[in-house]
């Protein structure tokens, strides 16, 4: 389980529109390569551990605007959970971010890079986080999913 607290120099309804769409979140979490909008409330993600590839199908189970974004895992080869909450700084101006992430095996113990994978976890959430400030503060966050977007309508 990792844990970690971010301050982002953007409002609060900016920063929840951000980070409420799983879709996004491969634009900041640099282990996660894919995830698909299966509906409203269901993404599946993929990604490579060493020599093996992870896929796992998650619910939204709590969307409390601007407020809190959570989610669970319903399926897959690996068990991920995240709870998101934002507080408002400075009468909305600014964000703080409070993102924990957790990742399981569903059965036994994980092997050596799955092990180191999970191991990593914290302070791979630190580089996260702070990649996620960078390109939000800066306006570049969606320039590459606006592209992609782009891309499949024209």
């Amino acid at each position: 389980m990792a844990h970690e607290r971010i301050e982002v120099d953007l409002p609060l309804a900016k920063v929840y529109e951000l980070l409420s769409n799983p879709v996004h979140f491969t634009n900041f979490l640099e282990r996660i390569d894919n995830v698909e909008k299966i509906n409203s409330q269901t993404f599946e993600y993929t990604t490579k551990i060493g020599d093996e590839e992870f896929q796992w199908t998650t619910n939204i189970i709590d969307n409390l605007r601007n407020t809190r974004f959570a989610w669970i895992t319903i399926n897959g080869n690996l068990n991920q959970t995240g709870t998101i909450r934002f507080t408002p700084l400075d009468n909305g101006e600014r964000t703080r971010v409070d993102f924990s992430l957790d990742y399981r095996t569903f059965f036994g113990e994980a092997e050596e890079d799955l092990a180191n994978f999970i191991e990593g976890l914290p302070a791979q959430l630190k580089k996260d986080l702070d990649k996620f400030k960078e390109l939000a503060e800066s306006g570049t966050f969606n320039d590459e999913t606006e592209e992609e977007t782009k891309e499949v309508t024209a």
